[in-house]
């Protein structure tokens, strides 16, 4: 029997966030055909009604709403009889701009999705996990969660955060036959850029800020124009690679990285002085 199935012979079952796109929807297509029963997620409930016609059940979750955490968990639980193998937490997204230009409110609005948000649903899942004695969570951070880049602060500060309170539910939950893993994927062609435009649009002030000659030679042109290639960049099924390793490995480690820079930076942080860091970051 492999570890698509639990010890009754039926499919084991995930919850995962954010699969309007991207990463989460190759993840629950990937899953899916493993035979893994998949609860696909959206924020949108039009994203919803997409992966419905796909055949998939897809419970809106948006994580800036606490109503819609409780009522998509009970819906995947009173699809399952109350139990959930697997939790992939991926949804997020990023407010481009200087830290200086950050205000409070946005700031504030993407923790309550990047972190406050996955907290709650990740909390009311254990329980769940506990009463039937196994479980595995899955938290999906970035390079960014390793290392800082400029015009990336309240990404990366929402990062930091992920990586800190995963590291400590890992360790309190030593005890536990709970696995709790990290993912920390690279540059992977999504589209996330696209999606950071509305937040930056709607939260900074770049015109009247005193880097706005750095934002119109920099940061406006990496928003609005076609991307340059990037020969690091990989697909959304590099993450879901590492995914399948972290929900079906007997003993998953505490972190997967996805991409070389994400390699390259997990080693550089730990064996160069921070100003040499800061040197080769600061042209990120």
């Amino acid at each position: 029997m492999t570890q698509t199935h639990g010890p009754d012979g039926a499919p084991r079952s995930i919850l995962i966030t954010g699969c309007s796109s991207g990463i989460g929807r190759d993840a629950a297509r990937t899953l899916a055909a493993r035979g893994w029963r998949v609860f696909a997620s959206c924020r949108a409930k039009t994203d919803c009604d997409s992966l419905r016609a796909e055949g998939f059940a897809s419970p809106r979750i948006d994580y800036a709403d606490a109503d819609t955490i409780v009522s998509g968990l009970a819906e995947v639980l009173d699809a399952t009889g109350g139990t959930l193998d697997a939790l992939f937490n991926n949804g997020a997204y990023a407010l481009p701009g200087a830290v200086e230009d950050l205000p409070r409110d946005g700031l504030r609005a993407l923790f309550e999705t990047n972190l406050f948000g996955v907290h709650d649903l990740t909390v009311r899942a254990l329980p769940v996990m506990r009463a039937q004695g196994h479980g595995r969570i899955v938290n999906c951070s970035s390079v960014l969660g390793l290392v800082a880049a400029p015009w990336r602060g309240a990404y990366v500060a929402s990062k930091f955060a992920l990586e800190g309170l995963t590291d400590t539910l890992r360790i309190e939950m030593a005890d536990t036959p709970i696995h709790i893993v990290l993912i920390e994927p690279g540059p992977i062609d999504t589209p996330f850029r696209k999606n950071s435009i509305p937040p930056f649009e709607r939260w900074i002030a770049w015109r009247e800020s005193p880097r706005r000659a750095q934002y119109e030679s920099r940061l406006l042109k990496r928003l609005y124009d076609a991307p340059a290639a990037d020969r690091f960049q990989k697909p959304p099924s590099a993450v879901t690679d590492r995914l399948i390793t972290a929900l079906e490995a007997p003993t998953p480690k505490a972190r997967y990285f996805v991409t070389s820079p994400t390699h390259a930076m997990g080693l550089a942080r730990r064996i160069l002085p921070a100003r040499l860091m800061d040197r080769i970051l600061s042209h990120g």
